[in-house]
């Protein structure tokens, strides 16, 4: 497995996201996971890596994680893929929150919607979906058992976990998601959040588990 963190800037509210490229070594066929904006940078790193992009897949549909889609599937292709429950946001912008971060993201169509446990494939790579949601109603995750590692949007974070005071956002359905979705997992899975820095699980715990007994 081959993966890149390509972070990409949202300059008018001077916010970073971290898009991923994931190209499996022996077909070259890759996925993109997020691709916030600088599509332009994004492709070249596609093209460095010689890669082709089989899917463009979505953790949620926040504009700050959709904005690069257009110009990425216009020049490189790729099916974009977003969960079942976040697919409106792609063409509403009062889910998408395109106004808040000051982008004008084009209305988008998903070419295939994402239940729970779907297990998608680039070449012998093998990814399993989990629905996370909380930071939106149908946020995502993505697992690779083999390489023990785990995308996990803006649900958490190293050390915190994503808003959910915005449209379709839940603190319960947070909470539920982030222990019962995410710290099931081996405590050495690597952690990819959609800002910010990698961590483990097993480093997260602790929090989650101290939280437990409050109320929210």
């Amino acid at each position: 497995m081959i993966l890149k963190n390509v972070k990409v800037k949202i300059e008018n509210r001077n916010l970073i996201t971290n898009c991923y490229i994931i190209v499996d070594e022996d077909t070259k066929e890759a996925m993109v996971i997020d691709p916030g904006a600088e599509a332009d940078k994004i492709i070249d790193m596609i093209d460095i890596l010689g890669a082709k992009v089989k899917y463009i897949i979505l953790t949620h549909c926040h504009a700050d994680h959709i904005g690069g889609i257009a110009e990425l599937k216009e020049k490189k292709g790729g099916k974009i893929l977003i969960s079942r429950d976040d697919s409106k946001g792609l063409y509403d912008t009062e889910i998408n929150l395109d106004y808040y971060v000051e982008m004008n993201v084009p209305e988008l169509e998903a070419d295939s919607r994402l239940d729970d446990e779907d297990v998608i494939h680039i070449g012998n790579l093998e990814f399993k979906i989990i629905l996370t949601p909380g930071h939106t109603k149908g946020g995502i995750c993505i697992y690779n058992k083999e390489h023990s590692l785990m995308f996990t949007g803006d649900t958490i974070f190293a050390g915190t976990w994503g808003r959910t005071d915005l449209p379709t956002g839940n603190i319960e359905d947070i909470m539920n998601s982030i222990e019962h979705k995410i710290l099931i997992y081996p405590d050495d899975t690597i952690l990819y959040p959609g800002h910010g820095r990698t961590t483990l699980i097993g480093d997260e715990k602790s929090l989650y588990f101290e939280l437990k007994r409050k109320e929210f």
